[in-house]
């Protein structure tokens, strides 16, 4: 398994996940920094999105995962983040196919729709899968156009 850096955020609803999450990658020797929520008291997701995307978008991290609620509202967030990819999943065959084909390097998943056992299996697949390139890299490429057609 290779070491990458990984950056993680919560909301209310993610954090005892994410805290869960965040000491399996340590134990398994990445690097992982941890952008928020610090409890389980109600908080607003796109602040730890956001913060995560810039992570991921200034190349300090390689990969991201958020976690909420259902996963939906921290991948829109952070979507808005130019050269973030983020896939919200909740199986690990998705997660494969969302690093081979799209390049995702953001990984959302939803609390409250997976358990413990499911979201190590998911992050797993997530970091050990490597983008495909070949046909999907033109995929992705059209994407990134896409995103520079709209940025300001």
């Amino acid at each position: 398994m290779k070491n990458i850096s990984i950056v993680l955020g919560s909301d209310h609803a993610g954090f005892e996940m994410k805290e869960q999450i965040k000491e399996y990658l340590q134990g398994q020797g990445h690097t992982v920094q941890d952008m928020g929520c610090n409890g389980t008291e109600s908080c607003d997701y796109p602040d730890f999105a956001l913060a995560v995307g810039e992570k991921i978008r200034s190349g300090q991290c390689q990969q991201g995962i958020l976690i909420c609620g259902t996963g939906v509202g921290m991948a829109i967030a952070v979507n808005k983040v130019p050269g973030v990819r983020a896939a919200n999943v909740f199986a690990p065959e998705i997660a494969q196919l969302a690093r081979e084909h799209n390049n995702a390097n953001v990984l959302t998943m939803g609390s409250r729709f997976i358990d413990l056992a499911q979201a190590k299996a998911i992050v797993e697949k997530f970091i050990n899968t490597e983008f495909a390139g070949d046909r999907h890299a033109k995929r992705v490429d059209k994407i990134s156009a896409i995103e520079k057609k709209y940025s300001l």
